[in-house]
């Protein structure tokens, strides 16, 4: 059988550049309200969006600095764990830490609408917009502006890695090593915008 790519079309998800980052955070940072919050959540830990507005504070180690997703939650049915940086351990505890879900919705039990943050993305950046293109964004900063090995951007990203013989090998998942990558795409995104004509790029993002 061919490859999936090969009998349906691929589908690219909006996108905002990497280099438009900081401004984008900074105005969504002034923006208040559950959405805003799980947004950024979703975009400095680089999660899709139903593991974002799906999780739970079981879920969340805030001592070990972890976000441990299960298996059942994950597109590829494995677990995945995220390493969370200062920012995002900094949105968790501006949250009331009552109930299951991290980012509780309007009913009862339930956790935030992804409409809510895909209705707040239009809002921001248009009717194309969409919330999953910021993995693209995270992927392509990752690519272009560090060094860090192609295999940890993946494994960041929850994707499968290599063939089956190597991922047989590969138990661990690169998570010291993860956590300056994630620390650094926070810190990218906190960038003060730059201003008009400026290009300049720090000397950590090109040799991380």
């Amino acid at each position: 059988m061919p490859p999936k790519t090969k009998l349906a079309a691929v589908v690219h998800h909006d996108a905002v550049p990497y280099r438009d980052m900081s401004a984008f955070m900074a105005a969504l940072r002034a923006k208040k309200g559950a959405s805003a919050r799980a947004l950024e959540f979703a975009i400095l830990t680089a999660a899709r969006t139903g593991e974002a507005i799906g999780a739970k504070w079981a879920e969340i180690d805030l001592d070990a600095k972890l976000w441990t997703i299960p298996a059942g939650r994950m597109k590829a049915a494995r677990e995945h764990r995220v390493p969370l940086s200062d920012r995002v351990l900094a949105i968790l505890e501006t949250l009331p830490g009552e109930g299951e879900y991290v980012f509780a919705g309007a009913r009862e039990s339930k956790p935030l609408s992804n409409m809510a943050l895909l209705e707040l993305m239009r809002g921001m950046r248009g009717k194309g917009a969409t919330v999953h293109g910021f993995r693209s964004t995270f992927r392509d900063w990752a690519a272009e502006q560090t060094s860090y090995p192609h295999e940890m951007c993946e494994i960041a990203l929850a994707h499968a890695v290599g063939n089956k013989v190597e991922a047989a090998y590969r138990r661990g998942d690169m998570m010291e090593k993860r956590r300056r990558l994630m620390a650094d795409w926070a810190a990218h995104c906190e960038k003060q915008p730059a201003t008009k004509g400026e290009n300049i790029v720090s000397i950590r993002e090109m040799t991380a």
